[in-house]
């Protein structure tokens, strides 16, 4: 993994969608995230949502099944939503790692029309095995889902939106790849401390005069 960079989001943004705003820059500084963009990455309804959905920051992270850095951040995640009753966790479902981690989003995103995403979610990423489409549906049997549904559900389109959408904010940001964690203006790739994620929330918080 390359070393982690904070990267202001203003001063990132490579290949624009056309679906997506463009950036200013400004001489010293970038300016701030437009207010569209910050919608599409906070606000998707087809994201899932942890934390306190009324928080008064939104922390979004980018992450794949098969990272094993996403992976070492789920107990960071975890300890910083107890310690934290004001923040909103957005998970935007980025798989970059091939087939198997695009099976484990789709099957990760249907569990949510069966009320188990949380723990299907950790037991994905608790798993030593490499993501994949058996891998993915023995834990979908050992949580009690409905693996006939979930197929199906799959399919739908909400979850070739979520995905698509995914990929297309992290190349208009131009993200670095998984796991990237965004707050405020800024994003941070890589794995962080308890204390690292704080301090990010809290500069996103600064920023946005929350």
């Amino acid at each position: 993994m390359p070393s982690r960079r904070h990267l202001l989001i203003g001063a990132t943004a490579l290949g624009a969608s056309a679906a997506l705003p463009a950036f200013a820059q400004g001489a010293d500084r970038p300016n701030p995230m437009p207010e569209d963009l910050r919608k599409a990455i906070e606000r998707d309804p087809n994201a899932p949502v942890l934390g306190n959905p009324e928080g008064n920051l939104t922390l979004t992270e980018f992450f794949d099944y098969n990272c094993p850095f996403c992976r070492q951040m789920v107990g960071v995640v975890q300890q910083l939503i107890s310690s934290d009753p004001q923040l909103r966790v957005v998970y935007r479902e980025w798989p970059v790692f091939g087939e198997g981690s695009e099976f484990a989003a789709r099957a990760s995103l249907a569990s949510l029309r069966q009320g188990k995403y949380w723990q299907f979610h950790a037991a994905l990423m608790a798993m030593k095995d490499r993501a994949a489409e058996a891998s993915v549906m023995r834990i979908a049997r050992q949580i009690g889902l409905d693996v006939t549904k979930l197929r199906a559900d799959m399919e739908r389109p909400e979850i070739d939106e979520h995905i698509t959408t995914s990929f297309q904010l992290a190349d208009h940001m131009g993200l670095m790849g998984t796991p990237t964690f965004i707050a405020g203006d800024e994003a941070v790739f890589g794995r962080m401390s308890l204390k690292e994620a704080q301090d990010l929330v809290a500069r996103g918080r600064k920023t946005l005069g929350v």
